[in-house]
């Protein structure tokens, strides 16, 4: 059945694959982006280029700290909200009230606009900075959250409202905390980016730690396939892990980076900063069972997915 969604962040990152997602599935789709400074909007205009060429699409740009939520909400079924400030590293001092703003105030201002609304499901982005450092690997869902960012904390913040807009308004919310998602169309200042945009120029790479540290890499299709499957058949009020089933240490990663693009460049080791994990890991039972998510892209076929976007845009 054909639905009207709407998707907030819809010329970033993940937003761009849903928003594609969702029009080849026959949907119509309303994409908001503020197309803010955090990295260069020539990054977005061309993922919008791609969404722009079939299917009912309507893309406005507007914040949602100000835009009229109530006429963008009217009539949609499904919301899907990725919009936020990301980044840990940059979450501290003054520009704290930035990711207070996107990350919260804006996730209430949404929430609040859907009240009364029959709205089949509100499905919110979280992040697997909630966590921080826990005890327990794989980690489920239950534990304790104890962010080590700012970051973090807002993700967090805005999980609880969309748990408390359940509870006391019916609005149908389940969050997803996503881990470390990679691939086509990365923003510039993520790690795999980073590293891929040094091999393909000969330069030698910065990593920040020992590179022990390890991560659970989540694929951005994977990623997309667990957003319209928490829409479908998410329990509302409920927060589930999506995890990529490829952890491995920033080590391993750089040399699956190697073998793929045949090219070692140097390494600079640089100290660790503040509110990085030393480790995330993905339970991903809970997922599994409710939503019938499984990851199917492995680390390795993922990273040459994204090395070859990165040929295309960049030249080789």
């Amino acid at each position: 059945m054909s639905m009207k969604c709407l998707v907030t962040g819809a010329a970033g990152f993940i937003g761009s694959h849903l928003a594609e997602r969702l029009l080849k599935d026959g949907h119509r789709v309303v994409g908001l982006d503020a197309f803010t400074d955090a990295y260069p909007a020539s990054f977005k205009e061309a993922n919008i280029s791609r969404i722009r060429t079939g299917g009912e699409f309507h893309l406005v740009r507007g914040d949602l700290a100000e835009a009229d939520l109530e006429r963008l909400v009217d009539g949609v079924d499904v919301v899907f909200h990725l919009a936020a400030q990301a980044g840990v590293r940059s979450s501290w001092g003054r520009d704290f009230q930035i990711y207070l703003s996107r990350n919260v105030l804006a996730t209430q201002r949404l929430l609040e606009a859907c009240r009364d609304r029959p709205l089949r499901s509100f499905v919110y982005a979280s992040s697997s900075s909630v966590y921080g450092e826990q005890d327990a690997y794989p980690t489920p869902e239950e534990v304790l959250p104890r962010p080590l960012s700012p970051y973090g904390v807002t993700k967090l913040a805005a999980e609880h409202l969309c748990l408390l807009y359940w509870r006391n308004h019916q609005v149908p919310t389940v969050s997803l905390r996503f881990f470390t998602v990679y691939g086509p169309r990365q923003r510039p200042d993520m790690a795999f980016y980073r590293f891929l945009e040094a091999s393909l120029k000969g330069e030698p790479i910065t990593v920040y730690g020992d590179g022990e540290q390890s991560r659970d890499f989540t694929y951005v299709a994977d990623i997309v396939e667990a957003s319209l499957m928490a829409a479908e058949a998410g329990r509302q009020g409920s927060v589930y892990n999506i995890g990529g089933g490829s952890r491995a240490t920033l080590l391993e990663a750089l040399e699956t980076i190697a073998e793929v693009t045949g090219r070692r460049p140097g390494v600079r080791f640089q100290e660790a900063q503040k509110g990085d994990a030393r480790h995330t890991w993905a339970d991903l039972t809970r997922a599994k069972e409710e939503l019938g998510y499984q990851p199917k892209v492995s680390l390795r076929e993922g990273i040459a997915k994204e090395f070859e976007w990165m040929v295309e845009m960049l030249g080789g």
